[in-house]
């Protein structure tokens, strides 16, 4: 039998001198790597020593061992951003290059390749160790230093803003008579080069390149275009400009034709500023010219506002109209020149005349009650007979003149506004008149028949009576009564338009209608007063006579004109005296014109005056005939 080998048991150590052991051997070990460490990193410097290290780039190139000079060649060849045309500067269709140099950019080579050779080198050995360790293994970037002058780019900004700069050119506009020239006006622009440096700069400083469209500072003239205004220059001028009356009425003009020779002299332009940012011309007739030419028409077409004439019928107690109302006008000048310049900017040179107009109060439409006319208040009638055919036609002429009219309410009647033009145009003849002291043939002779008529409407119907003038001496058709009798002196009225009127008042609420008739057979006048009566009641008196002076012995005077033999009559002699008559108005038994003074009138004497032939022997005195009318003096 074998006997087996005896085992012997390894040596059992203490767990502490396991760890001791294990922990000299790992400190050996680092030991031992840590010389080699630095070993490397003394022979990896020693390597680089002069030159970049490993991994470092600048501007995308690897200068990785290379001496500086070496990595300045190659930077320099490498790095050609401030010569590139890196900027185009575009204005619509236009455009201008630059390079970064021509901005004001300037690449620092030294401080680049010293900053790219610091990398590593800072002095701080942990640090160094990192920045050299992360070059080898993960690269490291250097930018290209570069350095920016501002005004490098300002002095080119600005060398471009003269070659781009435009001036604010205003727009033209002349009319030398019919000849119209315009000359358009143009944008100024001046290039913001603040906002240009703004919008480059970033580029710059990124060292990249940019397309930057120009932004300029524009500023518009007041006024750009004046071809439309020059376009309605010519037009004006293009043709005569009529004016017309759109409603012409009896006695109108025809219309008024304006050549375009006068239209070219009267065209004006005007530049006018509306804001202090805008303006425009305005071409249009001067309006002193335009104004010089219808001033002159403004009288002959004034139509004053006219009531409506009526008669009132005493059966129905209506009225009824013989003469329509019209409507008043009168040219208003200013909304004419106005709106021929309007017309006229539209190409129309058919212009109608502007009017005011004014409504006449008391229109067709109106009725009895409306104007309170409803019954016959006052009715007088004076007596022409033995008149020559003149007088009585001088009455008749102006009596319708009065036919129909209406007083308003509270109104003064003026006899001479009723009456008008006295003259043989309008339709009166020559007949005895008192002139300047002398009984003298002259228009409207007979006149003072129709006044003293409306006189003693008034009169005896209660109304104050505002204005009269009695005729200078004793006239007998206005003493005459009924036929066959007379009404004595005092209640005549004479006028002399315009120095002489006869006024009374309305002194009611209500209209007053006149009706005037003439009746030739008893060469009688009637006027009729129709309103509505207040109550009133009238008392004449009869008339005191004082004072009375006799005719002067008669005049006779020689007349070249007359025949040798002939004598005749050319005034007649009346006596002097002084008139008084009381006039009492009542209403419900009380007086209500105490304060009225008497009817007072002075008529002086006159004389007989006869003219003669040369030659006429034996002069007779012929009986005094009764006197003509004496229509047209006042008793001073």
């Amino acid at each position: 039998m074998v006997t087996p080998p005896t085992l012997s048991r390894p040596r059992a150590f203490p767990l502490s001198v396991w760890v001791a052991r294990i922990a000299y051997t790992t400190t050996l070990v680092a030991l031992i790597f840590a010389a080699l460490g630095v070993m490397g990193v003394a022979a990896y410097n020693f390597n680089y020593e002069g030159r970049f290290y490993s991994g470092v780039r600048v501007w995308g190139v690897d200068v990785s061992g290379m001496k500086p000079e070496e990595a300045g060649l190659a930077l320099s060849i490498a790095f050609n951003y401030p010569q590139s045309f890196a900027f185009i500067f575009r204005d619509d269709d236009k455009a201008w290059t630059a390079t970064p140099a021509q901005l004001g950019v300037t690449f620092d080579l030294p401080v680049t390749l010293l900053a790219a050779y610091r990398v590593g080198r800072s002095g701080q050995i942990t640090a160094d160790l990192n920045a050299q360790w992360e070059a080898w293994y993960f690269g490291t970037q250097i930018s290209p230093i570069v350095t920016y002058d501002k005004s490098r780019t300002q002095a080119y900004l600005d060398s471009l803003a003269g070659e781009l700069f435009l001036p604010t050119l205003e727009a033209l506009l002349q009319a030398n008579g019919a000849e119209v020239t315009t000359t358009p006006g143009q944008i100024g622009r001046q290039l913001d080069v603040a906002a240009m440096a703004e919008a480059v700069r970033p580029h710059l400083y990124s060292l990249t390149g940019a397309e930057i469209p120009l932004i300029f500072i524009e500023t518009p003239p007041l006024v750009l275009d004046a071809s439309a205004q020059a376009a309605a220059a010519k037009a004006i001028v293009s043709q005569p400009l009529t004016l017309i009356i759109t409603t012409p009425v009896a006695g109108d003009p025809p219309p008024w034709v304006i050549d375009q020779a006068t239209l070219a002299s009267w065209l004006r332009v005007q530049r006018v500023q509306d804001t202090p940012n805008s303006a425009r011309f305005e071409v249009a007739l001067d309006a002193s010219a335009l104004r010089a030419y219808l001033e002159p028409l403004a009288e002959p077409l004034l139509r004053e506002a006219a009531n409506a004439r009526f008669i009132f019928n005493d059966d129905t107690k209506q009225l009824d109209v013989i003469q329509p109302s019209q409507a008043g006008r009168a040219l208003d000048i200013d909304a004419t020149l106005a709106l021929i310049n309007e017309e006229l900017s539209k190409g129309n040179h058919t212009v109608a005349l502007v009017f005011q107009i004014t409504q006449p109060e008391a229109s067709d439409t109106k009725t009895a009650a409306d104007l309170g006319v409803t019954e016959l208040v006052s009715q007088q009638s004076t007596y022409f007979v033995g008149s020559s055919a003149e007088r009585v036609n001088n009455v008749k002429v102006a009596a319708a003149r009065f036919h129909g009219l209406l007083v308003p309410p509270n109104a003064v009647f003026s006899f001479g506004e009723g009456l008008g033009d006295v003259s043989l145009d309008s339709g009166f003849a020559e007949a005895l008149i008192i002139f300047g002291g002398r009984t003298i043939r002259g228009v409207g002779g007979g006149v003072c028949q129709v006044s003293t008529t409306v006189f003693r409407a008034a009169y005896f119907g209660g109304y104050p009576v505002v204005e009269r003038w009695s005729h200078a001496y004793r006239v007998g058709y206005y003493e005459r009564g009924d036929p066959g009798t007379w009404s004595g002196p005092g209640l005549d009225a004479t006028v002399f338009t315009p120095l002489v009127d006869f006024k009374f008042q309305n002194d009611t609420p209500y209209w007053l209608l006149m009706e005037v008739y003439i009746n030739e057979a008893p060469a009688r006048i009637t006027w009729k007063f129709y309103s509505t009566s207040d109550g009133r009641e009238v008392q004449v008196s009869a008339a005191d006579v004082d004072n009375v002076v006799p005719a002067p012995e008669p005049l006779y005077e020689e007349d070249p004109a007359l025949p040798t033999g002939t004598i005749k009559q050319a005034d007649y002699a009346a006596d002097g005296a002084d008139v008084t008559i009381y006039r009492t108005i009542t209403r419900d038994g009380v007086v209500i014109n105490s304060s009225e003074a008497p009817l007072i009138t002075h008529y002086q004497p006159w004389r007989a005056i006869y003219h003669y032939g040369p030659g006429t022997e034996g002069i007779p005195t012929p009986t005094p005939t009764p006197p003509p009318d004496a229509t047209a003096t006042p008793n001073p």
